[in-house]
């Protein structure tokens, strides 16, 4: 592809080590109500936004809740544990300055709620770095379907294929991929298993050379 003209980001397990944040509030979440939370659950959950999640932990467990219970119940959960867990992925902090210097904008899709993103990245001071964040709230159908990447290129005021959209779950790729975007899959601990086929490229982190080889449109020279 030419050098993209936007670069987009997930945020959960991508940006922030927030997945495992996020597998110890299912494991909370679930030990009050004697179940426990599994690596299959985790999967089939991540990447979506919450009522899906939500309604999926339900029917696999049978439980009395509704999923709005339980997002605020995780919500909870999750801002106490992020003071103690929360960190940057490896080479996020020089991928930003990279961006910054190259004069590429950027944004954050996240399937989390806007309480939930304002609550991560306050704590890294973050949010000014970005020309603008689309959340839960401002889609009616999240990921995989593509609704948010098409909002996100219709504010960059670019076409889909325009934009390099950089994902860790197999469900945010698809989105990407659905929406026509570059996408770039950068599987970590909770996600390197899933299938990744519909990826523009797969990357080892946010520091792999073949990453800024894209960005540059060098072919890696």
């Amino acid at each position: 592809m030419p050098p993209p003209r936007a670069v987009v980001f997930d945020m959960d397990g991508l940006m922030f080590n927030t997945e495992d944040v996020y597998y110890q509030v299912g494991c909370e979440v679930l030990r009050r109500r004697g179940h426990e939370f599994t690596k299959e659950l985790s999967d089939a959950m991540m990447g979506r936004p919450p009522q899906p999640s939500f309604e999926l932990m339900i029917q696999w467990h049978s439980l009395d809740d509704t999923w709005r219970q339980l997002s605020m119940e995780s919500e909870g959960v999750f801002v106490e544990l992020l003071d103690g867990y929360l960190a940057p992925m490896p080479g996020l902090l020089e991928l930003l300055d990279y961006l910054e210097q190259a004069g590429i904008p950027k944004a954050i899709c996240t399937s989390s709620s806007r309480n939930v993103l304002s609550a991560v990245l306050s704590r890294m001071e973050m949010e000014p770095r970005f020309q603008f964040t689309l959340t839960a709230e401002d889609i009616v159908e999240g990921k995989p379907a593509p609704e948010i990447y098409l909002k996100a290129a219709a504010r960059f005021q670019l076409r889909p294929a325009e934009m390099l959209v950089l994902e860790d779950s197999s469900t945010g790729c698809r989105a990407a991929a659905a929406a026509g975007a570059f996408a770039v899959a950068v599987p970590g601990e909770h996600s390197r298993g899933q299938d990744f086929s519909v990826a523009s490229l797969v990357i080892d982190s946010l520091a792999d050379p073949r990453l800024y080889a894209v960005l540059r449109a060098d072919g890696g020279e």
